[in-house]
């Protein structure tokens, strides 16, 4: 069915713009990294890491996220985030999510998706 196993990894990288700040987000009020923003990057890299070994016509879908957001990134710094498959439990997938900048860590945690029939799942959605 499909070709996942714990280990895979992915990464993803954005620069702090103005456009992914707290204060334009409106999830805080200061020109830093937003949680949000980081959580999508996290996100992000979970799905780099399968995207290779999904079957054609699957996708996945966030179902959970589980972070800690321990420390500010400054406009113009790189955030990379990245996420290892931690367990597969039939369709559900398990990610441990990290996320870096220059300085060291800045936030972490646990992110669960689900395997879905993309066709299945738009059709769903449009009844």
């Amino acid at each position: 069915m499909f070709h996942l196993q714990a280990g895979l990894t992915g990464t993803a990288m954005t620069t702090v713009t103005e456009s992914n700040t707290a204060q334009t987000m409106r999830s805080g009020s200061l020109p830093v990294f937003a949680t949000p923003s980081m959580c999508a990057l996290m996100e992000e890299a979970a799905c780099a890491a399968v995207a290779n070994c999904l079957e054609e016509g699957t996708g996945t879908v966030g179902i959970s996220l589980s972070i800690t957001h321990s420390a500010p990134t400054a406009l113009g710094k790189q955030v990379e985030a990245e996420a290892q498959l931690t367990s597969v439990e039939g369709r559900k997938l398990t990610f441990a999510v990290i996320a870096k900048d220059d300085k060291g860590t800045i936030g972490k945690g646990i992110h669960e998706r689900f395997i879905i029939d993309n066709a299945k799942f738009m059709a769903k959605l449009n009844k």
